[in-house]
């Protein structure tokens, strides 16, 4: 599912360290979710929210001129000399060549900062977005339809796109546990990080074939990058099929992820050929739309989702400053203040069962009608996105004591963060709220109890954003907000823009 990337492409001339290890698609907005442009922040009060980025599928292809296409955006420099706290020379006086360096560097990477609002995206120019099929940021838009027409197979270009001199492509194969650790290592080492490089998305290596084979999933859809000399692999990017329901309309897309470039290596404009690469492979299948996240604002979101936290195990998160204690508050009264019953309280809460698949696939199924962007799951891909699996997906049903009807649903991931810089704590465990159907159980009834039951999982963490009817149980259950905005864009695909509480799609 997608969350993050597609930003890189205008900040791919980066140098490496210009950035602080994240995903490149981040880079690519900010200067840097690779699609999935997820980039984790860290909340003062609660843990750092997933931002996501990720990037796009359809038929306008950029120019081979990567220079020309990817460079940044000019033009800005007196605004930005002027407000950035660069020490000019007083009148009168000449600048030395080392001030005038030192001035076109910082103004260099002052235009790479990413818009973090649609009104700094109004005033930003996006070289590679204005060469795609995506809205502009002031259109305004009534009509709900594909933006280009999808093309012949036969016009789709049959070769690889060209990668730097040393580098080579090579589809991943998940099915090796070799390459699978490669891809691991990858995402490990430089994928989304927070802004003060504390914490790092840890994607374990089962999580990792769960996101990326679901049914339908395509070998030629893990893209990835080595070095051509030492086999190294240096970066990646994904696509998964799916179906969305967008305004209404049924239409196949691809979810884009995992758009990841080493950090040594991104000055070498790896992460704009990776995302017309995945967009080529993903056309020759006859499919020219697709989802994707950001943590920044690019042209043009569709919504813009928060991420809220819900502290499970306060005591640790302020010990690796994923969290801090509120003024007037002691250790004592913070862990008070989360305590959570041991087990939960709703009669028939339990696990999800084989045996409870097709009644709970079709409660969900009918829920989700009601929403304006929503994936399409068929019984196949249900029963892979929400059965159980230890360390990667856990899904709890109400079952009416009375009458045995699965009324109820609450299902959440696992997806851990790995502490940089402490000498005790190594992991942050955080669990992700995924699809939540409430029909006889209140919602903080059954929210508390999902709560309840992931602590007993040893999870530090509840993280949920604000859309479908989640805003009813966010403030009573005592999360706090995040700090940042996680943007959902459609790639080929223009309609009208929506409210959180109308989106109804969740993006790994």
């Amino acid at each position: 599912m997608a969350d993050q990337q597609v930003a890189a492409a205008e900040t791919s001339d980066l140098k490496p360290d210009t950035e602080k290890n994240g995903p490149l698609v981040e880079s690519a907005t900010d200067g840097a979710k690779p699609l999935k442009s997820k980039k984790k922040k860290k909340n003062k009060q609660q843990p750092p929210q997933e931002s996501q980025q990720d990037g796009g599928t359809g038929s306008g292809a950029a120019p081979d001129q990567d220079s020309a296409v990817f460079s940044t955006a000019a033009g800005q420099q007196e605004e930005i000399a002027s407000g950035s706290g660069i020490a000019l020379p007083g009148r009168g006086q000449l600048p030395s060549q080392d001030v005038l360096m030192n001035v076109i560097e910082q103004l260099k990477l002052s235009s790479l900062k990413p818009a973090k609002t649609p009104e700094e995206a109004l005033n930003k120019s996006f070289k590679f977005w204005s060469t795609q099929p995506v809205p502009r940021m002031d259109e305004k838009i009534a009509v709900n339809e594909p933006i280009e027409a999808d093309k012949p197979i036969s016009e789709i270009r049959e070769e690889p796109y060209s990668l730097p001199e040393g580098f080579t492509w090579d589809t991943m194969n998940l099915e090796d546990p070799l390459q699978l650790k490669e891809l691991y290592t990858l995402l490990n080492e430089n994928y989304v990080e927070d802004d003060d490089a504390m914490f790092r998305f840890d994607y374990q290596p089962a999580f990792l074939k769960w996101a990326l084979q679901p049914p339908g999933w395509r070998a030629d859809w893990h893209c990835g990058v080595r070095v051509v000399k030492s086999g190294r692999l240096v970066g990646f990017i994904s696509a998964i099929p799916g179906t969305l329901n967008v305004h209404q309309k049924t239409q196949k897309m691809v979810e884009i992820n995992f758009l990841c470039v080493h950090k040594k290596l991104r000055s070498k404009r790896l992460a704009p050929v990776l995302i017309r690469e995945i967009t080529r492979r993903v056309n020759r299948t006859g499919i020219f739309q697709a989802v994707y996240t950001a943590g920044v604002v690019l042209p043009k979101p569709v919504s813009s989702c928060r991420y809220w936290h819900r502290s499970l195990n306060p005591k640790k998160l302020v010990e690796v400053k994923f969290s801090h204690l509120s003024r007037n508050m002691t250790m004592q009264r913070t862990i008070k203040l989360y305590k959570l019953p041991d087990a939960p309280k709703t009669p028939g809460f339990r696990k999800l069962r084989e045996s409870d698949l097709s009644a709970t696939h079709k409660l969900l199924e009918r829920y989700l009608l009601g929403f304006n962007l929503t994936p399409v799951f068929d019984e196949e891909e249900f029963r892979h996105w929400f059965s159980p699996q230890e360390g990667i997906i856990d899904c709890f049903v109400v079952e009416d004591p009375s009458t045995g009807e699965i009324t109820d649903m609450v299902s959440y991931y696992t997806l851990p963060s790995t502490v940089m810089h402490h000498a005790v704590h190594k992991c942050v465990k955080a669990a992700y709220s995924f699809y939540n159907v409430s029909t006889k159980t209140p919602w903080l009834d059954l929210i508390n109890d999902a709560l309840i039951s992931a602590k007993n999982l040893n999870f530090d963490v509840f993280n949920a954003l604000d859309l479908m009817e989640n805003r009813k149980f966010l403030v009573p259950l005592k999360f706090g907000i995040g700090d940042g905005n996680l943007q959902y864009y459609l790639y080929n695909w223009r309609c009208p823009s929506m409210q959180p509480e109308d989106v109804g799609l969740i993006l790994l």
